[in-house]
């Protein structure tokens, strides 16, 4: 699935494009995981005044409404002006006067959502119950203390339900938990006031290091001019279960935690 990384860098390569165009048509394929919820006619002949990010949805604002996009778990976005026609897999084309931006989504776990605003009834409903953001200002040390307190679960499954602190998916939170030197089985409620600082650093670095190599492609994932994401080939513990680890030379466990992968050094992470 694209993590916060993946969908900035997504952002990134087509928002600066898009920004100003005039919608001219929105096709919508076969249904994806929620209903666009208008008709596409409403859209028609409205400015794209640009494109935000909040946790793993894509934010595009429009002159009259706003369009919540996600990319599910094997969707990508791309745009240009010669996209060709639409494939199996094309389930949205928003074509405008700067291009067309197109949604390709096997699986239609994705989401293209209109809504009135960010506060309307729908967009809450997706958005409401996001954690602060890992790469912006408000990601407090000490309101990140007081909410690890209050949770007696493990820090890697705190971290993935995203209503401390949103987007830090998989594999990026098996990396910054290394970074920071902490077990992913370690209860959160158990991590000290030092430690927690150490994590919310490696939380923060990590994010900024994945967006600046453009993300991880493990499988399919491209940003929307068609460029693969590097991360992965750097990463720490990801996917290197019995490789050494690359500080100290022990093999990289793997356990299973909520139905997800886990890696991490037993060494490294004691604790």
């Amino acid at each position: 699935m694209p993590e916060l990384p993946e969908v900035e860098v997504t952002r990134l390569s087509f928002a600066d494009r898009i920004a100003g165009a005039r919608i001219e048509s929105l096709r919508m394929g076969k249904p994806l995981r929620w209903p666009l919820g208008v008709e596409p006619e409403r859209l028609v002949g409205q400015q794209v005044l640009g494109v935000r990010r909040r946790g793993k949805y894509l934010l595009i604002d429009l002159s009259d409404g706003l369009l919540l996009l996600h990319l599910g778990m094997s969707g990508s976005l791309s745009f240009g002006q010669n996209l060709g026609p639409p494939g199996v897999h094309d389930h949205c084309d928003l074509r405008t006067s700067q291009g067309v931006l197109r949604l390709n989504d096997p699986r239609r776990f994705g989401a293209v959502v209109f809504a009135d605003g960010e506060n309307a009834p729908v967009a809450q409903k997706l958005l409401g119950r996001l954690g602060v953001e890992p790469l912006g200002v408000a990601f407090d040390l000490q309101q990140f203390v007081t909410a690890l307190k209050g949770r007696k679960a493990p820090i890697k499954q705190v971290l993935l339900a995203g209503d401390v602190v949103v987007g830090v998916g998989n594999i990026y939170a098996s990396e910054a938990l290394f970074l920071a030197g902490i077990r992913p089985t370690t209860r959160a409620c158990r991590i000290s006031r030092v430690r927690v600082a150490g994590l919310r650093e490696a939380i923060q670095n990590v994010l900024a290091r994945a967006v600046e190599k453009g993300g991880s492609t493990l499988r399919d994932f491209s940003n929307a001019q068609g460029e693969s994401g590097y991360f992965q080939l750097e990463a720490m513990v990801y996917g290197r279960e019995g490789a050494p680890c690359r500080v100290c030379g022990t093999p990289i466990k793997a356990i299973r935690q909520g139905q997800r992968s886990t890696f991490f050094c037993q060494v490294c992470q004691k604790s």
